[in-house]
């Protein structure tokens, strides 16, 4: 705005920053989500595709140490799988959280957007009104010269 300037552009220009700073976590938490969720279904195929294996290889295993050792293998995948859901889920409730944060922040914003919108509309009709006034001014000073 011209002349009077919006009050609040200090404010304004805050929540912009700090819709900036709400938009690079959620795009964060998003990352990490996504990287956790990769790496739990590389998880998931790797045992899938050992499981394959030793179905196919269970003739062939000669020993009860060899089997021992495939059960260990997948009782320890077990684990990590579950350990890397919960990480999952964890991640999944943070970027909840930040989406949240997002939206309260972009909200923020547009709201001193709108007022600083609403202002502007203000004082240009304000502007007119008092162009108006000159002009009607001007045109009656006019009249009153020629008479």
């Amino acid at each position: 705005m011209k002349g009077s300037g919006f009050k609040l552009e200090q404010v304004l220009n805050y929540r912009c920053e700090m819709e900036k700073m709400r938009k690079q976590e959620f795009a964060s938490a998003k990352r990490d989500f996504e990287h956790a969720d990769d790496r739990l279904r590389r998880e998931k195929e790797r045992v899938e595709n050992l499981s394959e294996e030793f179905c196919h290889r269970q003739v062939e295993l000669e020993s009860i140490q060899e089997i021992r050792m495939y059960v260990d293998f997948f009782a320890r995948k077990r684990v990590d799988i579950n350990i890397q859901k919960e990480r999952l889920d964890q991640l999944g409730n943070i970027v909840n959280d930040r989406r949240a944060f997002l939206l309260d922040a972009t909200k923020d914003k547009k709201v001193l957007e709108s007022l600083k919108e609403q202002k502007a509309k203000e004082f240009k009709l304000m502007i007119e009104q008092k162009e108006q006034t000159f002009m009607d001014e001007i045109s009656i000073q006019k009249m009153g010269n020629k008479l």
